[in-house]
């Protein structure tokens, strides 16, 4: 065979995986793609009662300002403003409601290249990630959001002899726009006890890293509420106190997978010392002198 040939088969040989790896993508892109779809075709139908749904929180806030919440207005300045309001919260809803699905189909297409021990590990995170999304979604849907609302509602004036009438009268696309920012910011800090543990489990971090940059964690989680929230200390303070409070979870989960760790090596070096033990120790039937 010539070198050509042994080229040809190494070729062959490395090409054949690859293709099976790019059609095991292609399908779980496909699965995942379709799920989305479906979930935003069902969300674009009931657009208007979701939106009416995520409408609740300013008619709390209403209340709350002691206004009447059946005259709670939304208004929309664009012929089609009310129409892409509604693709984007059906855009929104349908990621939220695949997510588990497309969360599925990457655990699927990683999975055979973990091991077994790998897997067990890595599954529970998969669980827990959403869960905590829907943990930190619920307190922007019913205490932050009301909040925010009525610390906004409380800005209006009354008009008189002396002051003009200023009302709130929020835009559909705006009102969207903060309630998908607020849920989005919270879900995605609340994965921080999740991103954590992973990282320590794998090695590339520590709780004693972490507490240590304790301080700095302090002075980033204020940085990260200014960027993502609107530009109030309300809402500012309202994200970066649980972003530290869910720091200190992290630093105690790092700690509960350390131990864990030293539990099992420890473990590890019991039977492996008890097996060298028992390799070195000659057996009684053949020390015994010929009879």
């Amino acid at each position: 065979m010539s070198v050509s040939d042994k080229e040809k088969e190494e070729i062959e040989k490395s090409s054949a995986p690859l293709i099976e790896h790019l059609i095991e993508l292609r399908r779980r892109l496909i699965w995942s793609l379709g799920g989305f779809f479906v979930a935003f075709l069902v969300c674009f139908f009931f657009a208007k009662r979701l939106f009416n749904l995520l409408v609740i929180p300013f008619k709390w806030a209403t209340q709350w300002a002691g206004l009447d919440p059946h005259k709670v207005e939304l208004i929309y300045t664009a012929p089609q403003e009310f129409f892409f309001t509604q693709v984007k919260l059906a855009m929104f809803g349908g990621m939220v409601i695949a997510f588990p699905l497309i969360a599925t189909q990457i655990y699927k297409f990683i999975a055979p290249g973990l091991y077994k021990n790998e897997r067990s590990a890595f599954l529970p995170f998969l669980i827990a990630s959403p869960i905590l999304f829907l943990m930190g979604a619920s307190l922007v849907y019913f205490f932050f959001t009301p909040m925010v609302m009525w610390f906004f509602l409380a800005m209006q004036q009354v008009g008189t002899n002396d002051q003009v009438q200023i009302s709130l009268l929020p835009k559909v696309s705006e009102y969207l726009s903060l309630i998908m920012t607020l849920i989005f910011s919270f879900g995605l800090v609340f994965q921080l006890p999740v991103v954590t543990s992973l990282l320590t489990r794998v090695g590339l971090l520590s709780s004693q890293a972490l507490a240590e940059k304790r301080k700095w964690a302090i002075v980033l989680s204020f940085v990260v509420a200014a960027v993502l929230t609107p530009p109030d200390p309300m809402s500012q303070c309202g994200l970066a106190i649980p972003t530290i409070l869910l720091y200190e979870v992290a630093i105690w989960s790092s700690r509960l997978i350390e131990r864990s760790q030293e539990r099992d090596r420890l473990a590890r070096e019991a039977r492996d010392s008890g097996k060298t033990v028992a390799e070195k120790t000659p057996d009684a039937s053949s020390t015994q002198a010929p009879g």
